[in-house]
């Protein structure tokens, strides 16, 4: 990583860090065009600074925004206020992370740059992790938590869906959130980061396998000045992180549920396939095998896509093929577990759903183990 320091620590020197009796704290901020609020919030938190409870620094990860904000935090003459340009791997997310492994701190806190987080709510974030939360979430959703006025229904509405998509990982009440706390030590624990987009704080949570998450209710404000960061890429960038997050944390359930889900909309394009022939005059068996046809193709390019995407550099006719036979030998294991459980249940349409059922594993566990299995190469 390409960077340049401005300005140092509370010593003097770069790199070093003052002997206090206090816990010692690092604010990380990432920012990109955010001149005009950097004032504000530099004040704010030399007011937090000044209760004396912790001794703070703050590091501003600029991704080379060329805007002024290397000038304005010289300018500020503030030992205690660093600012980091970035020169690659830019990103929110990139950001943090690289401030965060800057720090030598025992505390550290990551907050945005736009004044919609209230630095006033640092010291009881802080007071939360050293009563030993591994996290503490500054929260617009927690009870007691509070947003501007004039959120509309969609922006309410997309927070919440988020959310919801988040809640097989946590149950924080703000997964969204960049406003939180830990201890360094619970930051040097996590591995294998690998963020997509601007919301790190689930990445935190997930690979530093963090159990006690505690939600602190804050005021979320509007951005004071500049432009939002969030735009609809973003937003699909946030559903590819869950979908990595779910990997991570789940494994083999999680390629299971994409595998299921793809099968269900399988499932939807055959009859959908088989609605357009027939309507197109084809005779019914033709139909049939056609429908057939169009909806294993579907099914084969989506696992290849999502279910089983780490795969996706190998030979895609070997893969096909293999897909092909499984689904085959699937539908033999269904046909013959149905006929087996024809005369012992009673129910035949129970019969059947666990012949279906059975197919279904079965294809999973050949296409994941066997067709798209995940090799292992030694160094």
């Amino acid at each position: 990583m390409t960077m340049t320091m401005t300005d140092t620590t509370d010593s003097g020197e770069p790199g070093t860090t003052a002997i206090s009796s206090v816990p010692t704290v690092t604010v990380v901020v990432p920012t990109y065009h955010e001149v005009e609020n950097l004032p504000h919030l530099v004040a704010r938190l030399q007011l937090v600074r000044s209760a004396g409870a912790f001794e703070l620094e703050l590091i501003l990860m600029d991704d080379d925004s060329r805007d002024g904000s290397a000038e304005l935090v010289a300018s500020l003459g503030a030992p205690w206020v660093r600012l980091v340009t970035r020169k690659v791997n830019r990103g929110l997310s990139y950001a943090v992370l690289d401030g965060l492994k800057l720090s030598t701190r025992d505390l550290l806190v990551v907050m945005d740059a736009d004044l919609s987080h209230p630095p006033e709510k640092i010291p009881e974030m802080l007071a939360a992790v050293l009563n030993g939360a591994d996290v503490a979430v500054g929260s617009r959703f927690a009870e007691g938590g509070t947003t501007a006025d004039d959120w509309g229904l969609f922006r309410w509405l997309n927070s919440r869906v988020a959310t919801l998509l988040a809640f097989p990982l946590t149950s924080v009440s703000d997964p969204m959130s960049g406003f939180f706390a830990m201890r360094r030590s619970t930051f040097m624990s996590g591995q294998d980061f690998n963020p997509v987009g601007y919301k790190i704080l689930l990445e935190l949570i997930i690979k530093c396998r963090s159990k006690l998450v505690v939600d602190v209710p804050i005021h979320f404000d509007n951005r004071r000045y500049g432009e939002s960061k969030l735009s609809f890429r973003e937003q699909l960038r946030y559903v590819q992180h869950l979908r990595r997050l779910y990997i991570y944390k789940y494994g083999t359930w999680s390629h299971l549920v994409q595998f299921l889900l793809v099968g269900v909309s399988g499932l939807a394009i055959n009859l959908l396939a088989l609605t357009a022939l027939l309507a197109a005059g084809f005779p019914e068996k033709t139909a049939i095998a056609g429908a057939i046809v169009i909806s294993m193709l579907w099914n084969f390019f989506l696992n290849r896509r999502f279910s089983f995407s780490y795969a996706r550099e190998r030979s895609i006719v070997k893969q096909f093929i293999g897909f092909v036979a499984a689904c085959s030998i699937g539908a033999i294991v269904n046909y013959f577990t149905t006929v087996s459980l024809w005369n012992i249940i009673h129910y035949k349409q129970l019969a059947a759903i666990v012949g279906v059922l059975a197919g279904t594993f079965f294809n999973f566990a050949a296409n994941r183990f066997v067709i798209f299995r995940i090799k292992h190469i030694k160094a």
